[in-house]
């Protein structure tokens, strides 16, 4: 290469340099091919043999190696697939049956007693242990405390429960006030809903 260069009119100084500067950057071009290479299946796979032969079919080969090498690697990377798992679970969780208000059909938790959105009654807390019971329940399964029984039966197991920050209405439409509403049983006792 020096021998065409001079036969370019250069020096022979000047064609040595550029044929060693050529050199070089071949040489580190080979260099980062294995490197990109080696790295490359360091983050898709963890089998060291797989590491080793990718580098080695790189260092061997250069540019055809490298094409095998793209060619054969694995699609994703181990972050790409770990993703992917934690996406899939996140559908699945989504999929499985979440529990929702007899009332409105909104989610609610397991442990709520009652649903923010309509105020239906959803589990009562135990006499003794206070852990959420369904509604229907007699005795707690946690504590095995009998539960009181309520006077009427209910129908469809929710019952509405009024908010404390909503203001009872009488017939003529004036609200009463907050010390006389607490005095009285009938807000104690939540309602049924029907």
């Amino acid at each position: 290469m020096g021998e065409l260069l001079t036969g370019l009119g250069l020096s022979s100084d000047l064609a040595l340099g550029i044929t060693i500067y050529g050199i070089v950057i071949l040489a580190a071009l080979w260099l980062a091919l294995i490197v990109w290479a080696y790295r490359d299946m360091r983050s898709r796979s963890r089998d060291t043999f797989a590491q080793l032969g990718s580098l080695i079919l790189v260092a061997l080969l250069t540019i055809p190696g490298l094409i095998i090498y793209l060619l054969v690697r694995p699609r994703e990377t181990l972050s790409e697939a770990y993703e992917r798992s934690l996406e899939e679970e996140a559908l699945l969780q989504e999929i499985e049956e979440k529990p929702t208000c007899p009332g409105c059909g909104q989610r609610v938790q397991d442990n709520w007693q009652a649903c923010p959105h309509c105020f239906t009654r959803l589990k009562k807390p135990c006499t003794n242990c206070h852990q959420m019971l369904e509604l229907s329940w007699q005795v707690c399964p946690y504590c095995t405390a009998q539960q009181r029984v309520a006077a009427e039966p209910i129908v469809a197991t929710a019952s509405y429960v009024r908010p404390s920050n909503i203001p009872e209405q009488t017939a003529t439409g004036v609200q009463q006030p907050q010390a006389r509403r607490r005095g009285s049983t009938r807000s104690a006792e939540p309602l049924e809903f029907v």
